[in-house]
């Protein structure tokens, strides 16, 4: 077990532009710095990354987010390369090297095969340089192999690999009251703010806030405290990270558990 360790999350609406679903690289220079100086300042870290698909859309012509899987398949195929070559770039500047892991559910179906995995993360994350960048592997998930979002993804992820902590980085500041849009800081019981989901999905998103929650319960219940923090604002990942910051915390309830 990595100690000390964050996952952080970033969605495809924080990664990609809402007019036409390409790449925002303003976004993703921002991003890509704030992730730079939690490594700088000695924190392990994982990232898993949407915006394969997303990336990929423009390539084909298209204007919205396709529901055909083969077509949603090949913008995965040609958006996954785009996205990592980006990533490589960026990030070399703070002499960062990335380290792409594509998953399906069936990667972590068996004890065995998720051993495998969790092997691959545990050398990867001895090597204070090196962040491991994941995604789910759209350009040959089917249904029946998918982990349902990035958020599941993520927080399986995170479990396997003894993460402390989970940043779900999303559009807005956190979990928000439906009545008054203030921000909910902090969430001991995840079974009581169910009621604040709304379906919130964009053209080019997958995950609404239902699918954050039930990730979010999956991971406090494998005792992994968890945020939903805005994807736009990752200089307050510093904070965050410090037990502050700007963000929804849900409290884990359980001892952190390795699958």
């Amino acid at each position: 077990m990595i100690p000390e360790l964050t996952l952080i999350k970033a969605g495809t609406g924080v990664l990609t532009k809402s007019a036409d679903g390409t790449l925002d690289k303003a976004a993703l220079v921002h991003l890509v710095s704030a992730i730079a100086g939690l490594m700088a300042a000695g924190h392990r870290c994982l990232f898993v990354s949407s915006g394969a698909v997303g990336s990929g859309v423009s390539a084909l012509g298209l204007t919205e987010y396709p529901k055909e899987t083969a077509t949603r398949q090949a913008c995965a195929a040609i958006g996954q390369a785009r996205l990592m070559q980006t990533y490589s770039s960026l990030f070399a500047n703070f002499d960062i090297t990335i380290a792409q892991v594509l998953l399906t559910a069936a990667d972590l179906g068996t004890p065995e095969r998720a051993g495998y995995v969790s092997d691959t993360f545990r050398r990867l994350l001895m090597e204070p340089h090196v962040l491991p960048i994941i995604n789910e592997n759209d350009s040959v998930a089917v249904e029946e192999l998918k982990f349902g979002d990035n958020d599941m993804l993520s927080v399986r992820v995170a479990k396997l690999a003894g993460a402390k902590r989970v940043i779900l980085l999303t559009s807005v500041d956190g979990l928000l009251d439906p009545e008054t849009r203030e921000l909910i800081p902090e969430v001991a019981d995840i079974d009581d703010v169910f009621r604040h989901v709304r379906e919130d999905k964009g053209r080019f998103s997958m995950g609404g806030m239902a699918s954050k929650l039930a990730a979010v319960k999956f991971a406090v219940e494998s005792g992994i405290e968890t945020h939903i923090a805005h994807g736009r604002h990752p200089e307050r990942l510093a904070g965050i990270v410090a037990g502050g910051g700007v963000s929804t915390r849900f409290h884990a309830v359980g001892s952190p558990a390795v699958d």
